[in-house]
C-alpha cells in the first residue's frame, strides 16, 4: 500500500493554497500513492481574522475540490484540516475529512484538543476561534484498511491514539502545523512514539516555513512504520513524500510483540479507566 504526505507552506490566500495542494496531490498520485494526507489548515494559515474570513462549510470549495480530485485520481484523500463553519455555532471547527476514491465523504473528524499554550514566548489560543470536537473517528480506506484520524496537537495525547488502535486502526493520519520549536524538539519523538506504542503506521503531514501571521512551521513531514522506523521524511520545503506500507509486516509485529493484545484494561480502572 503506497501512501503520501504532502507538505505545504500555506498562506491566507485560499485560491493559491488550493492550486498548490492540487499540484502536489497530483504529483503524489503520479508517484503511485493510493492514500494521500494533506497538512493541518492547508486551506489557510494566518491571523484569526484571516482564518475566519476563509472558513467554509463541508459544501464549500475546499472540500468540493477534495472530492473532485479524489474521484479523478482514484485515491483516498485525507484533506488535512480546514476551518469549518458549522450551522448554529459562532466558533469554527478545525476539521479533517477523509474522501474515498468515489469522491464520497467517508469520515469527518473535528479536532478534540485545542492548542492553548505558550511556546518560545508566544501565546497560542486556538479555543478563542475554534470549538473542540467531542468524537474520536475511525474510518476505512477503499481497500479496507482501518484509518484513524487526528490533528496536530492531538499528537501529545496518547489516549486518543490508543483508542483508535484498540478500535482497529492500522494507519493513523496526523495533519499538522507544528511550530518550528516543537518540530525541532518534539515532532519526531512524538510521531515515532505513537507508531510504536500502537503498532500502527503514522502518516504525519506538517506545514513548513513562515506564514502570514509570522508563525513558523517546522516541516519534516514523516511516514513511520509500526516498529518506529522512519520510512520517509520531507526536506524543509513544499513537496511530498511517499512510502510503501507493508501490512503483512505489521501483522507480524503485532503477533510477535503483542503489546496491544497484552493490555489489561481492568487494572487501569483505578486511574480513570481506558477504552476496553
Amino acid at each position: 500500500m503506497r501512501v503520501a504526505a504532502v507538505q505545504l507552506n500555506s498562506t491566507a490566500d485560499l485560491a493559491a493554497n488550493l492550486a498548490i495542494a492540487d499540484r502536489l496531490t497530483r504529483a503524489a498520485a503520479a508517484d503511485g500513492a493510493r492514500l494521500i494526507v494533506l497538512p493541518e489548515k492547508w486551506t489557510a494559515m494566518g491571523s484569526g481574522e484571516q482564518l475566519y474570513a476563509v472558513a467554509e462549510t463541508l459544501e464549500g470549495s475546499a472540500i468540493g475540490w477534495a472530492r473532485t480530485i479524489a474521484r479523478e485520481l482514484g485515491v483516498d484523500l485525507v484533506a488535512g484540516s480546514f476551518l469549518e463553519r458549522v450551522e448554529g455555532r459562532e466558533k469554527l471547527s478545525n476539521t479533517s475529512v477523509h474522501v474515498d476514491p468515489l469522491g464520497e465523504l467517508r469520515a469527518v473528524y473535528r479536532k478534540v484538543h485545542m492548542f492553548d499554550v505558550e511556546v518560545d514566548g508566544r501565546s497560542y489560543r486556538e479555543s478563542e476561534l475554534e470549538q473542540p470536537g467531542e468524537e474520536i473517528v475511525l474510518s476505512q480506506t477503499a481497500d479496507g484498511v482501518e484509518l484513524g484520524l487526528s490533528i496536530c496537537y492531538d499528537l501529545r495525547f496518547p489516549e486518543l491514539y490508543r483508542i483508535l488502535a484498540v478500535g482497529g486502526a492500522r494507519v493513523i493520519a496526523v495533519p499538522a502545523a507544528f511550530t518550528l520549536a516543537t518540530t525541532r524538539d518534539h515532532w519526531e519523538t512524538l510521531v515515532r512514539a505513537r507508531a510504536i506504542e500502537n503498532q500502527a503506521f503514522v502518516i504525519a503531514a506538517n506545514q513548513v516555513g513562515v506564514h502570514p501571521s509570522g508563525d513558523r512551521s517546522g516541516g519534516r513531514s514523516m511516514i513511520v512504520d509500526p516498529w518506529g522506523v522512519v520510512l520517509a521524511q520531507a526536506a524543509d520545503r513544499e513537496g511530498h513524500i511517499v512510502a510503501d506500507l507493508d501490512l503483512e509486516r505489521q501483522r507480524e509485529i503485532r503477533r510477535s510483540l503483542p503489546s496491544l493484545a497484552n493490555r489489561r484494561p481492568a487494572a487501569y480502572a483505578g486511574l480513570g479507566g481506558e477504552a476496553s
